[in-house]
């Protein structure tokens, strides 16, 4: 029995095409000045059919956003263990390491180019980033978290974390990491405690 198309086989051809892509992709944005790269490129190091990477991401922007996230969440993957604090840390003191290290700021200043690519490059960062942003939400929902959501997360611990190191001067994690995230809940306590 044939199967329905765009029904994703995980585990299957889907996910070994998806892997080898992405594998390409990190590579050669390794290789990149700029931080860019071409779908040419990425199918032809991938062993993949240009028409099925074009299928699947659209655009090299959206293969771009769709690796650099698929590598966070491998990475660096957002506990939920309901306590909110320790989640935050945990996950911001490997954020501020791993901006640390060179590969990864190549990554941050691709994901940037991406989203710069006009009105589609929006489209694909809010499509790719989805998954991530539901593990954040999922990590305010484990701890009972209304008073802050995903954007503040973004905005007071992605944000400064990304801007530091990308004008050379990366944040400790040591210090820094919990100095973001008590800030984060500073301003979750005066929500709450002003709702």
């Amino acid at each position: 029995m044939a199967q329905a198309t765009g029904v994703t086989r995980p585990g299957g051809r889907t996910a070994r095409t998806r892997e080898a892509v992405h594998a390409a992709t990190r590579e050669l944005l390794a290789e990149s000045e700029d931080g860019t790269v071409e779908i040419a490129e990425v199918a032809a190091r991938s062993g993949v059919h240009v028409a099925t990477i074009y299928r699947r991401w659209r655009t090299a922007e959206g293969l771009v956003i769709d690796t650099i996230v698929d590598e966070l969440a491998t990475r660096s993957p957002l506990p939920a263990t309901g306590d909110l604090r320790a989640d935050l840390l945990t996950w911001a003191t490997k954020l501020l390491d791993g901006l640390r290290k060179p590969v990864q700021l190549t990554l941050a200043r691709a994901m940037i180019r991406a989203g710069e690519a006009g009105e589609q490059g929006s489209d694909d960062v809010a499509r790719f980033s989805e998954p991530r942003i539901r593990e954040i939400e999922a990590m305010l929902k484990a701890s009972d978290t209304t008073a802050i959501g995903w954007r503040d997360v973004f905005e007071m611990v992605l944000a400064p974390a990304y801007l530091y190191a990308l004008i050379s001067s990366p944040l400790d994690p040591a210090a820094d990491a919990a100095r973001l995230v008590d800030n984060l809940l500073a301003v979750r306590d005066q929500r709450a405690a002003a709702g």
